[in-house]
């Protein structure tokens, strides 16, 4: 069982940065890919970025790439998401998520354990 907590989130103007966090409960958090994803009102969950166990291979969705950054310390069972030059339409509920066959997936299916979201807010 894997426990999913997020933090970091809040209102910010455009073009400011925010760091979201997520810390992991559990064994063998260093197995486990982890994902970022949002979703905004009226629209279906997407993916945002995803860091393999390691942290050695990345992948984004195209509409943050060059903005955010994922990445994680495994010693604190933490991932976290830089995010700069943000935009109003970066407005959204951000999950993590964890995936234990460790496959940094695009697919929110392929994730197993999710977190509870955190508000991001972006005025412009």
């Amino acid at each position: 069982q894997v426990q999913l907590v997020e933090s970091g989130g809040g209102l910010v103007q455009a073009g400011d940065s925010l760091r979201l966090s997520c810390a992991a409960s559990g064994r063998a958090f260093s197995a486990y890919a982890m994902g970022w994803f949002r979703q905004a009102p009226g629209k279906e969950r997407e993916f945002v970025a995803t860091i393999s166990g390691s942290g050695d291979f990345t992948r984004y969705a195209g509409s943050v790439k060059g903005r955010f950054t994922i990445s994680r310390d495994n010693a604190r069972n933490t991932v976290f998401l830089q995010m700069n030059s943000l935009k109003p339409e970066d407005t959204a509920v951000y999950y993590c998520a964890a995936d234990q066959q460790n496959r940094i997936l695009a697919s929110s299916e392929g994730y197993g354990y999710w977190g509870q979201g955190t508000q991001v807010t972006i005025s412009s």
